[in-house]
């Protein structure tokens, strides 16, 4: 089939090598160039990257409500465009352009975590369980009717990044397949069971260890590896990466040997009978790379208890 890509980050570049195997990629939409790294020079999205290298023609406009872009679009005279990503709405007209209309790769198993940051909310949420859904899309957010899903665990020591690699990976199986078998049945999403993922504010990332010791395990594997979730030591801000729950009773911010830290209880006040701990695995220094907490500690002495 001819097919448009839209999609601009890393998640979405193992969709676009899968289709380009199988179908004829027209052309590539992404976000703009955005300036980057400490000269601050106009990068290329990891998608316009990869189809570059795919030599595919790379569109780049910075929104699509001009009538001249939307007439581009529409003269590409696609069969459908697969939407992984993007970050820009598309108008009705981009919609209804191709044969068999756009669509979309989305990280969670719809109704749940609509919006932004579906793997972020999903670990933070405590889910059991995550997935990719092909979902048609139309003018709501997330709304459309889902043609296939796939589900995959979320395990204990699951970070986002973790998630984020793997269901890059279903994704771009499951669209394939989902191509291939065009055109199938779509389901409505169901009214009950609605939830948003809202966009990650920085202003969550700061640990707070009076909290219960799963929510903090969750904040910290969920906000990893970004924007991260951090403390101070020492009054430095200390990125911790990953982590997990384990035994251990103490005032909500107390080490209790190693890189252990007490929380709170499920009350959040530290006075519950279920307070825990928290091992973390994974840090980060100030303008260092991500290290093993061990490896860590050996440049960094911890107090006996952290803020």
């Amino acid at each position: 089939m001819r097919v448009v890509f839209m999609g601009t980050p890393a998640f979405s570049v193992p969709a676009l090598q899968a289709i380009a195997a199988t179908h004829e990629v027209v052309a590539v939409y992404s976000q703009p160039p955005r300036a980057a790294g400490r000269g601050q020079k106009p990068r290329p999205s990891p998608v316009q990257e990869a189809a570059e290298v795919l030599g595919i023609p790379v569109r780049v406009p910075e929104r699509l409500r001009a009538p001249e872009d939307q007439a581009a679009f529409a003269d590409l005279r696609a069969d459908v465009a697969v939407v992984v990503a993007y970050g820009l709405i598309l108008p009705q007209p981009v919609l209804d352009a191709p044969r068999l209309g756009c669509l979309n790769i989305h990280a969670s198993i719809l109704p749940r975590w609509r919006g932004a940051a579906p793997i972020h909310r999903a670990v933070m949420a405590g889910d059991a369980e995550t997935g990719v859904a092909i979902m048609q899309m139309e003018a709501g957010l997330d709304t459309g009717p889902v043609l296939a899903e796939a589900r995959t665990p979320i395990g204990p020591t699951d970070t986002t990044g973790d998630l984020h690699d793997r269901l890059a990976r279903m994704g771009a199986a499951l669209i394939v397949g989902t191509l291939a078998r065009l055109p199938l049945p779509a389901v409505p999403q169901p009214d009950a069971g609605v939830t948003y993922a809202a966009k990650i504010d920085k202003a969550e990332a700061r640990i707070d260890w009076t909290r219960p010791a799963p929510e903090v395990d969750r904040l910290i594997r969920g906000l990893s590896p970004f924007p991260g979730a951090w403390c101070e030591i020492a009054g430095e801000r200390v990125k911790l990466l990953r982590s997990r729950l384990v035994p251990g009773k103490g005032a909500p911010g107390e080490v209790l040997g190693g890189f252990v830290v007490a929380c709170g209880g499920a009350n959040g006040t530290g006075g519950d009978s279920r307070p825990g701990a928290v091992e973390v695995l994974e840090a980060q220094r100030q303008g260092k790379r991500p290290m093993p907490a061990a490896e860590v500690l050996r440049g960094l002495t911890l107090p006996t208890r952290l803020d």
